[in-house]
């Protein structure tokens, strides 16, 4: 029996409740320096405002935006419970506002090496997630890549953070065309959200997408969805150098309102219905791969 199988296995005798579930949004970009990782944790004290208990997964194993942000390293990692003998919320850190913050490491990568003892073990951890957390945020890495593409390929919603500039706009392109290409691929699945940022005025924003969603349309005979946008805005500027979150040092500020509308618009029904089935069957997709 191969360990997909075995996982499925698990799946089923464990009998989780779907309807239940965290919801899972993954956030990604085609290149560094967009605001990917800002967008995650902006995102995150939003959803706190709107009453949700939230988890960021940090996936981008090349840096450590997210616990910069937060001021504070964690002491363990995805790894310490997958593979040593941590429970799941020995690994879950403190962030600001009650935030849950989980250092990836290298753990999830080796989740495909797990025999079934630590299968079981993994599949009763992330039950207990959604004791947790209402929504788990996936901040993956940047550009083309292929731990990014398996996040991506996972999640039911994508948010792909992009900006006017036009080598943002083509790295963006680039990684939906390699999500589009790839055999795990099926129509719908991810649904896939622009979000435009650094842009100085909604019609920049929405010509963003439409530039992208063109190309998408014409070339790959698909569809992508247009979330919203972020404005320039000084005063996140100014929190980004001084690693600070601009939702919580400058809460009225233009860009903390845009990420309170991008919040609502996820909880909301304004955006079309992925059937995000949850952080279990996200898990249980990204291992199958």
């Amino acid at each position: 029996m191969d360990q997909a199988q075995a996982l499925r296995n698990v799946v089923k005798a464990q009998n989780v409740n779907m309807a239940e579930e965290a919801k899972v949004f993954t956030i990604t970009s085609g290149k560094g320096g967009v605001g990917k990782s800002n967008t995650a944790v902006n995102l995150a004290l939003q959803f706190r405002k709107l009453g949700k208990r939230v988890i960021i997964l940090d996936a981008d194993f090349g840096t450590a935006n997210v616990e910069v942000m937060f001021g504070t390293i964690p002491k363990h990692n995805l790894s310490d419970f997958v593979f040593g003998d941590l429970d799941l919320s020995d690994i879950i850190t403190e962030g600001p506002e009650g935030i849950g913050f989980i250092s990836g490491g290298s753990g999830i990568l080796q989740l495909n090496n797990l025999n079934k003892d630590q299968l079981n073990g993994v599949i009763y951890g992330l039950s207990e997630l959604n004791n947790y957390c209402d929504i788990l945020l996936i901040d993956t890495g940047a550009g083309v890549s292929d731990s990014v593409l398996e996040f991506v390929l996972s999640s039911p919603d994508v948010l792909l953070i992009t900006t006017p500039e036009p080598s943002s706009i083509t790295d963006a392109y680039s990684l939906v065309k390699s999500v589009y290409k790839s055999k795990s691929f099926t129509v719908g699945h991810p649904n896939i959200h622009i979000v435009s940022n650094k842009v100085t005025s909604d019609d920049e924003g929405e010509a963003v997408y439409i530039k992208l969603n063109s190309v998408v349309k014409k070339f790959l005979n698909g569809n992508l969805n247009y979330l919203g946008n972020i404005p320039y805005d000084t005063i996140l500027e100014t929190a980004v150098r001084n690693q600070q979150i601009v939702s919580l040092s400058s809460p009225t500020s233009k860009s903390a309102r845009a990420y309170f509308e991008l919040a609502n618009k996820l909880l909301g029904n304004s955006i079309p219905s992925s059937g995000n089935s949850g952080l279990f069957r996200f898990f249980n997709s990204f291992i199958k791969k």
